[in-house]
């Protein structure tokens, strides 16, 4: 499974790269790589092509790769912590507190403060919205999965009001709604190979840290009791694990906007293919959510062409409807 997801990966990249309104071979695409990576050996490739394809198109489909795996690893996380497939950030709270404070950033600063702000802003956004959710959810010092996701989205509803609120306030300046509105849509569209450092950094480090913590989480899986017997202090464990998912939605938001329900749909068919063990389903959820990701996206530009669908918007709709299917399941099942 590993090795076919990043086969594919691989493919879809070298895809994402190829496809657009100027279309480039497959293999002149890794003709130019080849000579971007090893120039005193191949040779580097010189003119349209190599413009098109290193400061364009790559840096766009790594990104997308990279977002789409922080965001399912995430919803992977919160699926263990709170015992429930319906987990992911968007649904959480956790995406709404990073776009919300992506979105004062961004209309209550300008110009290179906005710019600096913006990613600083989410990953706090973020993070404040995980304590909140994990404060809220108490109960006589307890902390149960389902109080977790009513307060995550009883949070993420009253955030996205916030929201609204600054995109209409922001409408009565000269800056206008435009940029706010492209950025929570979600898009890939402005990606540079700045952007992509501290996302590919952030998310290789944590993924490591989580897959050394996969029997925490499959003891999770079990029920708080069990995993307290088995040696875990569930309330500490969970709380550091949300801080390490509010972190990889954090880096991801600032950079790509709000995209929703990758974390909801990858983590859930990863396990359907190759069961609950986190040793393997956080490196598969993290391949399938990049893979997912770098295909919607070259769906959202060939759609509508020249038009570019913002690529939020097409995941919103793959997810929708498996949400609602997984809600329509969970119930007969008594969940």
């Amino acid at each position: 499974m590993i090795s076919v997801l990043v086969a594919a990966c691989l493919v879809a990249v070298v895809l994402s790269v190829a496809v657009g309104s100027v279309g480039i071979a497959p293999s002149r695409v890794l003709e130019v790589v080849a000579g971007r990576l090893a120039p005193w050996a191949l040779g580097r490739v010189e003119g349209l092509d190599d413009q098109i394809v290193w400061e364009f198109r790559l840096p766009r489909a790594l990104l997308g790769l990279v977002v789409g795996a922080a965001l399912a690893v995430a919803g992977a996380v919160l699926q263990a912590v709170v015992r429930n497939p319906l987990a992911d950030p968007f649904v959480f709270g956790v995406s709404s507190g990073a776009s919300v404070a992506a979105v004062a950033a961004l209309t209550l600063t300008t110009g290179a403060l906005a710019a600096v702000s913006t990613p600083v802003a989410a990953f706090v956004g973020a993070l404040v919205t995980t304590l909140l959710v994990f404060v809220l959810a108490q109960q006589e010092g307890r902390v149960t999965p389902n109080r977790l996701l009513l307060a995550g989205v009883a949070l993420s509803y009253l955030l996205s009001s916030v929201t609204s609120y600054l995109v209409l306030r922001s409408s009565g300046t000269n800056q206008g709604v435009g940029p706010v509105l492209s950025w929570l849509a979600g898009s890939l569209a402005a990606a540079t190979w700045s952007d992509l450092g501290v996302p590919a950094l952030v998310l290789v480090a944590s993924t490591a840290v989580l897959v050394l913590l996969a029997p925490v989480l499959n003891a999770f899986l079990t029920g708080d009791e069990t995993a307290a017997s088995l040696g875990v202090d569930v309330g500490r464990v969970r709380l550091g694990l949300f801080v390490v998912t509010s972190l990889l939605v954090g880096v991801v938001v600032a950079v790509s906007g709000s995209i929703g329900f990758v974390g909801l749909v990858v983590p859930h068919a990863v396990r359907m293919v190759i069961g609950s063990d986190h040793r393997w389903v956080l490196p598969a959820s993290a391949l399938a959510g990049g893979l997912l990701l770098v295909l919607v996206d070259i769906g959202a530009r060939l759609l509508l062409a020249p038009t570019e669908v913002p690529v939020g918007l097409l995941t919103s709709v793959v997810g929708a409807p498996f949400f609602l299917w997984l809600l329509r399941r969970s119930g007969r099942s008594g969940q």
